[in-house]
């Protein structure tokens, strides 16, 4: 197992390690910006921020600003033991795809109803995602999807040698 340093958080920053477990939901004002071939498929000052303790956060957009036309819902389902099943989109532009790209809580527990009928995209699999005009950076290993901005510091869970954490 990798051994983990915690990065101390300087002014304006936050940790990842400061994040509760189970996770909070806490509104966003900030502009997230998410561009697939060239299109911009979500554009949103409305997210809703998921913090959970060793995660970068993840955004989730309401679907009044993500673009649906562009996607596809895929097959298969997994079940998160917070927020319950998640259901997967694929993102299509122009005949070029993202599988699996994209992925919501059509009906979440109770602690979590606020995220129905929001939408989060995996960075890695976009062309670019941005926190108020910043590209983020995708949290490593893709399992969870974070958003690694110069606001958060970790070391964060998902490189290999990290799942023991």
């Amino acid at each position: 197992m990798q051994r983990m340093e915690l990065i101390r958080p300087g002014p304006g920053q936050e940790s990842v390690w400061d994040y509760p477990r189970p996770p909070r939901v806490e509104p966003s004002s900030k502009h997230i910006e998410i561009i697939f071939n060239s299109v911009v498929i979500a554009n949103s000052h409305r997210a809703q921020r998921v913090l959970e303790t060793s995660h970068p956060p993840v955004y989730y957009i309401p679907s009044q600003d993500v673009r649906m036309e562009y996607l596809e819902r895929a097959s298969g389902a997994t079940i998160c033991e917070w927020k319950g099943r998640a259901i997967y989109y694929t993102v299509i532009v122009a005949g070029r795809r993202a599988t699996k790209a994209v992925w919501s809580y059509p009906d979440p527990t109770p602690r979590y109803a606020i995220l129905r009928d929001y939408l989060a995209f995996y960075p890695s699999k976009m062309d670019r995602c941005c926190v108020d005009g910043e590209r983020v950076t995708a949290q490593p290993g893709d399992f969870y999807g974070g958003w690694i901005t110069r606001e958060i510091v970790g070391p964060f869970k998902g490189d290999p040698g990290t799942w023991g954490w």
